[in-house]
């Protein structure tokens, strides 16, 4: 038994993996308690697990070993990678989400979720850039883990890329140059709109409009400057 896993709850929803693991996706359940999420990701008919399950109290539950496919990010796309379930590590924390009454997560949730997470990307030596919410590989379906996850903390232990400090405000020429930089720094763009709204949700989530400005345009130039100059690791 892990030290960092307090239950095992065994998901009949796995397969076998076809890519090797270089993400972790952070999602809410999205449910009105922990048992009806657990309980619905321990069913064969729901099609649907994670590799771990955080509760509000910080308990942390294991349903499908890393080594294993979970079935947690449905159709989705980051950096040229489709099948996203093959190349990721979910994690599920326990929020009734925007459908059911969204809240903060807790401090217990997020310390039982900073170790986890450190160890995993240890372990499969994934980089801060691909530690993602489900908002971010499926733009058009999801919003989690949504504006109230603490990014912040996550990145001030090296576990999530930073927000940038933006020095100037930067207007595109044309709406297509903004959303082909977005495609190149991880987005899906097939829905513009749902993407840029996914983009500050992750990366502004103080005004979530879809509008595209300056701000927004700024914060992905320092993103894309960072990763290009190697520092996004």
């Amino acid at each position: 038994m892990d030290e960092l896993v307090h239950r095992e709850a065994p998901s009949p929803n796995w397969n076998e993996r076809r890519l090797p693991i270089s993400m972790v996706v952070l999602h809410y359940t999205g449910m009105p308690t922990a048992a009806e999420a657990l309980a619905r990701m321990c069913d064969s008919a729901a099609e649907v697990s994670a590799h771990y399950m955080i509760d509000e109290d910080g308990t942390v539950t294991r349903l499908v070993p890393e080594d294993k496919r979970a079935w947690h990010a449905g159709k989705s796309y980051w950096r040229g990678i489709t099948d996203v379930n093959s190349a990721s590590i979910g994690i599920e924390l326990v929020n009734p989400g925007h459908e059911f009454g969204y809240r903060p997560f807790t401090d217990a949730q997020m310390d039982a979720l900073l170790p986890l997470l450190a160890r995993i990307m240890r372990d499969h030596d994934i980089p801060r850039a691909n530690v993602v919410g489900h908002s971010d590989i499926a733009p058009a379906r999801k919003q989690d883990p949504g504006e109230l996850f603490d990014w912040d903390r996550l990145a001030a232990l090296r576990l999530a890329l930073p927000v940038p400090r933006p020095r100037i405000r930067l207007i595109y020429d044309h709406p297509a140059a903004f959303y082909l930089a977005l495609e190149r720094f991880g987005y899906d763009i097939a829905d513009g709109r749902a993407a840029l709204t996914a983009f500050q949700r992750r990366w502004r989530p103080r005004r979530i409009d879809g509008e595209l400005d300056g701000e927004v345009g700024a914060l992905l130039f320092e993103l894309l400057l960072e990763r290009d100059l190697g520092r996004a690791r």
